[in-house]
């Protein structure tokens, strides 16, 4: 079985979304980005934890998983995010940019589709803070199928927290305690 894929959302998981009152985490810094596409007089405020990138980093060299950015922010995650904490450069998904008005269009995180068809029988541990019972139930089937599937689910108002990639660490040990098992027979 080939090493699994992690995909790492952004917005929700490593930029907490502003609570009520406008605050984020006291961990996060405020930096102010310029997108791609948008004009220099508009840009964007994002928070991000520094001390996310060395553990991100420890974890995504660990030879574990095969790291790639699955989020709205497709290039510029590589160009923009990943420095701010830096991270290793790895590649994005080039997701579709649709017409929607909600990310749950068919009751289901709308880059489902998309991720579905790109892993193939790729196994895969997914942190997006915006997951339906639906794309649990899709994780639960490709896992009953032989597909390691895991999806990991912070509260977008906290982001990422150590405890997930603790979880997402001992996932993929046990896959590869899986492939070695495999590559012995």
């Amino acid at each position: 079985m080939p090493l699994p894929y992690l995909l790492l959302d952004i917005d929700g998981v490593l930029v907490p979304f502003p609570a009520a009152d406008g605050s984020t985490p006291p961990t996060h810094v405020r930096h102010t980005v310029l997108p791609t596409g948008r004009h220099p007089d508009d840009p964007v405020p994002v928070w991000l934890d520094p001390s996310q990138g060395s553990i991100l980093t420890d974890l995504l060299t660990s030879g574990l998983i095969i790291p790639v950015w699955c989020t709205s922010w497709r290039k510029d995650a590589t160009t923009i995010i990943g420095p701010l904490l830096g991270l290793p450069d790895f590649p994005y998904l080039d997701l579709p940019r649709p017409q929607i008005t909600t990310s749950h269009p068919d009751g289901y995180l709308w880059k489902r589709d998309h991720v579905d068809t790109w892993l193939g029988r790729a196994p895969v541990v997914w942190i997006d803070d915006d997951f339906t019972v639906l794309d649990h139930g899709w994780a639960q089937e490709r896992t009953a199928r032989g597909l390691p599937t895991l999806l990991i689910q912070p509260d977008p108002y906290v982001g990422l927290r150590a405890d997930h990639l603790v979880e997402v660490r001992e996932w993929a040990t046990r896959q590869s305690g899986t492939n070695e098992a495999l590559d012995a027979v």
